[in-house]
């Protein structure tokens, strides 16, 4: 479970230390409506152009948007495309670049021409050497790196087998992050993880991991042992391996494999979404997040990325609306009264392979301990519904002159919450239909009851699902507070 207010006010103070293979994305957009008259080649009418910083650039970049700060090391050749580089992340308040200077190589820079009207790549040209720096490159890059690496809360290692990430490169950063207790998250290039021994994460696509551990990649059940495998081999904690559409798979060794579906978008352009993934993954564990919930902060990330053009960057706001996509409707357009309109919701969140949760309550007056629950729950799921009990279930169960608030007050209050996106009002005493009719993944109340106790606990647990219990905060209490108020009044 996670709090997706805490984890977005403690990101800003992080600092990652990332080191990997910068690179110059330039993108072309333009009309295709002729082939020329040379050869049989199209001829694109250029409308625009657009230049990025790329490669491991970008993941320094989505780190920065994100509000955190990130110490970056790569590697330039003495030309204009180092020098525009070098320029535009000088820009960037919130990245400290460190680039070393290799006049041997050119600096990578591919540009791509697009299809402006169909989002289609036509055409990409690359200025590139791919070959390991030198020895004596590789120890400038390690004589920068280490005297930097205690003042980084996380290690991230983007390797696009450019050059910069040579086997000495990472060994050495990965045995000193090590020593002092930093974790290091890599986003891999070569087949052979055993060069990665000793990092934490590696967060390999559905392709290089099947060319990795020669496996078919293509079940759940296939990934997880083919990963559990290949950890032990490369020493490693944990694997997420990224599958587009599919969504993402994180395996932990000796543990668990945790699969949360893409959240539904529309593709516009995939290049550089590894980076945005890498980036939301090393600021979510550096501010103390659980693996699933720096899986789904990443799944999001993702979904943000994939919906622009060209090598893109995520911002906080647009990560909120897409883990909160409800938090912007008005509260009467999140709201059901008994019966009405829930299956539609439930039927497309189904669709979408969403993690559906469930709480209840009277929430006759709402106070800090409801909204520790409510957040706590949203926490745990996709999409959280909040069953409602009506007036006359209040008044059944809390006696005459309760409730204080009628059901369409309470469910308004209720509905204005950005961690609830759907309120259910129902008319029994107790949720036990609507808990049989939604059939949530996970069921949340608070720790004032036991497992046991929780009204649907054994239709949730027979499904699959599971009850979460959260501590809840002393000393508030609705019935408490309605009892203060009448005595104040008398």
């Amino acid at each position: 479970m996670f709090d997706f207010e805490a984890l977005s006010r403690a990101i800003p103070g992080r600092t990652v230390l990332c080191v990997g293979d910068l690179m110059l994305d330039e993108f072309i957009y333009g009309e295709v409506s002729r082939i020329s008259p040379e050869a049989p080649a199209p001829v694109i009418a250029v409308q625009r152009s657009e230049l990025h910083v790329g490669g491991a650039g970008n993941v320094a970049r989505n780190i920065a948007a994100l509000g955190a700060h990130c110490i970056f090391f790569g590697l330039v050749g003495a030309d204009d495309s180092g020098a525009r580089l070098k320029a535009e992340l000088a820009r960037e308040s919130l990245i400290e670049a460190v680039l070393v200077s290799d006049a041997s190589r050119p600096t990578t820079r591919k540009v791509r021409f697009v299809s402006e009207h169909f989002s289609t790549h036509m055409l990409r040209a690359d200025w590139e050497l791919a070959v390991p720096a030198s020895s004596e490159i590789e120890q400038q890059l390690i004589d920068a790196i280490l005297p930097l690496l205690p003042r980084a809360d996380i290690v991230l290692l983007s390797d696009y087998a450019k050059g910069v990430l040579t086997a000495r490169v990472i060994r050495n950063v990965i045995d000193a992050a090590r020593k002092l207790g930093k974790r290091v998250i890599v986003d891999p290039k070569s087949a052979n993880f055993a060069i990665y021994r000793g990092a934490s994460l590696l967060t390999p696509n559905r392709r290089e991991f099947a060319e990795a551990t020669r496996s078919r990649a293509d079940t759940e059940q296939g990934i997880a042992v083919a990963a559990q495998d290949a950890m032990h081999l490369a020493d490693c904690g944990a694997m997420l391996i990224t599958q587009g559409e599919r969504g993402m798979t994180l395996v932990i060794r000796g543990g668990e494999a945790i699969h949360v579906p893409a959240l539904p978008v529309r593709v516009s352009d995939v290049s550089g979404a590894g980076d945005t993934v890498a980036a939301m993954l090393a600021l979510a564990l550096a501010a103390d997040a659980d693996w699933e919930t720096a899986l789904r902060m990443a799944t999001a990330a993702a979904a943000v990325a994939v919906g622009k053009k060209g090598t893109a960057t995520v911002t906080p706001a647009e990560l909120r609306r897409k883990i909160l996509p409800h938090a912007s409707l008005a509260a009467e357009e999140k709201i059901i009264a008994a019966g009405g309109g829930l299956d539609a919701h439930l039927a497309d969140w189904r669709r979408q392979g969403l993690r559906i949760g469930f709480t209840n309550g009277c929430f006759d007056i709402l106070h800090p301990g409801h909204v520790k629950v409510l957040t706590a729950a949203r926490g745990a799921c996709d999409r959280l519904i909040v069953g409602l009990n009506s007036d006359g279930s209040v008044r059944r169960l809390k006696g005459e002159g309760r409730p204080v608030q009628d059901a369409r007050a309470r469910a308004e209050v209720l509905a204005a919450l950005e961690a609830v996106d759907l309120v259910a009002i129902f008319e029994e005493d107790t949720p036990i239909e609507l808990i049989t009719k939604v059939r949530p993944s996970v069921l949340v109340k608070g720790g004032d009851y036991r497992r046991e106790q929780v009204v649907g606990h054994e239709i949730v647990e027979a499904c699959g699902g599971e009850v979460v219990l959260v501590d809840i905060l002393p000393g508030h209490s609705t019935t408490s507070l309605v009892d203060r108020v009448r005595g104040d009044q008398t």
